[in-house]
């Protein structure tokens, strides 16, 4: 394999890369950076975990390093686009730590937060902006930035960005960028209609693919609890007050199914915190921090916030809910086992899930350890060892006379029916009419 100072990069860049330890580029590394330098558009498809955003961040810095001018106001040389602010954040991080010994402005534009300071630092120009599709187009539309100058963009974790409905969006930015552009899509997985959608924005790309499609890596141990819907919190709880589980995410299909997670999570004695599109941008990044301090142990979280996670100790992944579409199982799973570690990753599947565990073992080629039935009983037995409940008294029946008919409330007669007989045709007890009592 190919060293780092073989592949063309700055001096720097080559000493900043040195200072975090590495001396070999991953392979999405040794591939995609040539390409970045020589100018080509780029697909490339690699699992989580194996060091995309420095594939694409170091050719970035290398090309801003050979530029002798520095971006006019309300412009950026590069452009990097992400689906949400976690990761947007993250790639910004890795921006400064590459750039440690180079004088490189980045510029982060994402929602959640007020605008005034990325409109500040907007007009002074910038290197590279780091953004989500939303906001960056508002920036766009109001002036604050232009994107006539702007000679690279990255799409990061594409296939999510356009599966999750900012094609419009992100239509409309490409629109700005100036026609003679390096366009570069990276991702861990690019599911076909994905691809097509994906194509109309390259020119002639390279293909970069280090791996199978949508395989996830061999150090992470995958296994699957068969449960009912009403076990699914005992089960969760018993995982995670095992002492294998040094820090866990579990995730959730919904925002408001998180929230519910959590706080069950709460009462339960185990501290969590929940992330997702509807906490604020100080929420999440309060959330995150704790638990890449150990504050929190738990953190619960659905796939679209996920994204951007990059935290290397992370010993358990816990699908409390399985994904609807099969390639956000492979990325959930690549929150573990990172920085070659190994992880755990255990599925709860309820009965109504069983035909997204089919389309996850058939995308992934492989079958998932079946795990848990014997807990599960286990739960079960202690529920039927618990005193059973009294079994319902039956209903009293109010009954005199040894009759065997059931009492019925009787039915109040009118007024004019009082003192009546049926088989009197109307007469009183003593057999007279009501004429005849009038006369008498």
């Amino acid at each position: 394999m190919k060293h780092f100072n073989e592949l063309g990069l700055a001096e720097p860049i080559l000493r900043a890369v040195s200072g975090e330890g590495y001396t070999q580029p991953t392979p999405i590394q040794a591939q995609v950076i040539p390409l970045m330098l020589s100018g080509n558009d780029i697909v490339g498809i690699a699992q989580t975990g194996t060091g995309k955003t420095a594939a694409f961040v170091l050719p970035l810095l290398n090309r801003i390093h050979a530029q002798s001018q520095r971006p006019a106001n309300k412009t950026c040389s590069a452009l990097i686009l992400a689906p949400t602010r976690e990761l947007a954040s993250q790639i910004a991080d890795s921006i400064r730590t590459y750039a440690t010994n180079m004088r490189v402005s980045v510029t982060v534009v994402l929602g959640g937060v007020k605008p005034g300071g990325q409109i500040r630092a907007l007009a002074r120009g910038t290197d590279i902006v780091v953004a989500t599709p939303g906001r960056l187009l508002d920036h766009v539309q109001t002036g604050a930035v232009k994107l006539d100058a702007t000679d690279t963009v990255v799409l990061d974790e594409a296939d999510q960005m356009l599966d999750l409905g900012f094609m419009p969006t992100i239509r409309k930015i490409l629109a700005r960028l100036p026609k003679q552009r390096q366009t570069v899509l990276l991702s861990a997985t690019m599911p076909k209609q994905i691809r097509a959608l994906a194509n109309d924005f390259l020119d002639a790309p390279s293909e970069v693919s280090v791996a199978a499609t949508s395989r996830p890596i061999e150090r992470i141990e995958q296994s699957v609890m068969h449960v009912e819907r009403a076990e699914k919190r005992d089960a969760l709880v018993g995982i995670l007050r095992s002492e294998k589980v040094e820090r866990a995410i579990v995730f959730t299909r919904t925002k408001r199914g998180a929230d519910k997670v959590c706080e069950f999570l709460q009462k339960a004695g185990i501290n969590s915190g929940a992330i997702h599109g509807n906490k604020s941008q100080p929420q999440r990044e309060r959330t995150l921090a704790a638990f890449r301090d150990k504050k929190t142990r738990i953190l619960v979280a659905t796939d679209i916030a996920a994204r951007g996670i990059d935290i290397d100790d992370v010993s358990h992944v816990i699908n409390y809910e399985l994904p609807n579409v099969p390639e956000a199982y492979v990325h959930r799973i690549g929150r573990t086992a990172r920085a070659g570690k190994s992880g755990i990753a255990i599925s709860l599947c309820e009965h109504a899930e069983r035909g997204l565990l089919r389309d996850i073992e058939r995308l992934i080629g492989n079958t998932v350890h079946r795990d848990g039935v014997v807990e599960v009983a286990a739960n079960t037995e202690s529920r039927e060892e618990q005193a059973p409940r009294p079994p319902r008294q039956p209903r009293q029946e109010n009954r005199s006379n040894g009759d065997a008919k059931t009492d019925k409330p009787r039915r109040r007669q009118p007024k004019w029916r009082r003192g009546k007989s049926k088989n009197t045709g109307g007469r009183g007890p003593s057999g007279d009419t009501p004429r005849q009592r009038l006369a008498s």
